[in-house]
């Protein structure tokens, strides 16, 4: 594992495959989330110079596998962060898998570990472990998972699961596997993210909050004598000016009624995600409480779980809160926007020329390529400027 040092970031888009649309909570608004439309979105977060989109996994969503499998090949240098689901999936079986999807993206799958939160959601797939003992069965299909990954011959026995003599015949493009990303906020998630992952994250927490977790994840990992990268995944409403930002984001939550927001709130509460309650205890269900740090809004969490806040802003005060994460030392921002088709390229826009972007995001859209005009000729005659990101 390694940790970035040299204060430059990569930014990720997100494939909406369990919704999308104007406004939270309402059908008024909504898209058809078809394959079309995430082609779409796909192949706007490509050509926009996205380090990569994340795919999100449960019982809510279109399964994540099969969507990036139907995309990879519609896209050029666009990676790939989808879910293995330890307790329901076996290590073999994802292991194949996700050393296909490499293969055939040509290294373009990166992995996320995700061992669930919701228990009732979780015996509706046959698993019914307590918390910790979820995470202890990551940690033994994360040591089979990543030898049979590595080309070993694997065999194992824990307390849940085993393996005699496993092999992966066809072995990844990335060696020795995809990067591990994980989102854990116990202390059994830490552990594990510790013993195994490549990439921690955090959900968007203000400042204060984040450098706690990134310290927390730090011991852990040096006592191992590894180091993280660190990525956070936040919201963004971003617009030319504060106040258009601002306007957008009560109109994101104006369909929302106080029954569908204690509905809401009463479904995540169920849940026994650490991350999750730090979501919560942001805003406690009030309308009245949402700005919780400079331009962080956490109206999103009213109703959606996981990731619950959004970055609010001019783009010079979005970039400049995205600055304040880096400096904590996160190396990579997952976002997301509604809708996300448009939010795509307008964060593209006005955000990538104001952030220290790595090679790896941002670079010159495809349609300036051959050098040729870049935005409308003006009366015909007058090729407009460019604007050069802050590298």
């Amino acid at each position: 594992m390694s940790a970035s040092t040299d204060g430059r970031t990569d930014v990720l888009w997100f494939l909406p495959t369990h919704g999308d649309g104007r406004y939270l909570g309402a059908s008024e608004g909504a898209r058809d989330v078809s394959l079309n439309y995430l082609r779409q979105i796909a192949q706007a977060s490509d050509d926009l110079g996205y380090y990569g989109v994340l795919l999100p996994t449960g019982r809510s969503c279109e399964d994540s596998w099969i969507v990036a499998s139907a995309l990879a090949p519609l896209t050029k240098r666009l990676r790939f962060l989808v879910a293995v689901r330890p307790g329901l999936m076996e290590p073999s079986a994802a292991a194949r898998m996700a050393a296909t999807l490499d293969r055939i993206s040509d290294g373009r799958l990166l992995i996320n570990v995700v061992t669930g939160g919701d228990p009732v959601e979780l015996r509706g797939d046959g698993v019914f472990l307590a918390h910790d003992e979820r995470y202890a069965v990551t940690d033994e299909f994360l040591h089979i998972w990543r030898g049979l990954m590595a080309g070993e011959t694997v065999s194992f026995e824990g307390r849940h699961l085993r393996a005699e003599n496993g092999r992966v015949i066809f072995t990844p493009v990335q060696s020795p596997y995809p990067p591990l990303y994980f989102g854990g906020s116990s202390p059994a998630g830490i552990e594990v993210a510790a013993e195994h992952c490549d990439v921690y994250l955090t959900w968007g927490e203000p400042p204060a909050g984040v450098a706690e977790k990134i310290a927390i994840a730090r011991a852990a990992a040096e006592a191992k004598g590894k180091t993280f990268s660190y990525g956070i995944r936040l919201h963004v409403i971003v617009r030319e000016t504060e106040a258009a930002a601002w306007d957008a984001a009560e109109a994101l939550i104006s369909r929302l009624d106080e029954d569908t927001i204690a509905q809401a709130q009463a479904t995540l509460k169920r849940q026994d995600s650490v991350g999750q309650s730090r979501m919560m205890a942001l805003h406690g269900g009030s309308r009245d409480k949402l700005v919780v740090s400079p331009n962080l809004w956490a109206g999103v969490g009213l109703v959606r779980g996981g990731a619950g806040t959004a970055l609010v802003g001019s783009a010079d005060q979005v970039a400049d809160r995205m600055k304040e994460y880096i400096d904590l030392g996160i190396d990579r921002f997952i976002l997301s926007g509604y809708p996300h088709l448009e939010e795509a390229y307008r964060f593209a826009e006005l955000v990538f020329p104001k952030l220290p972007l790595r090679d790896t995001t941002g670079t010159a859209p495809s349609n300036a390529r051959n050098n040729g005009p870049f935005g409308e000729v003006i009366a015909n005659d007058i090729v407009p400027g460019r604007r050069v990101a802050a590298h």
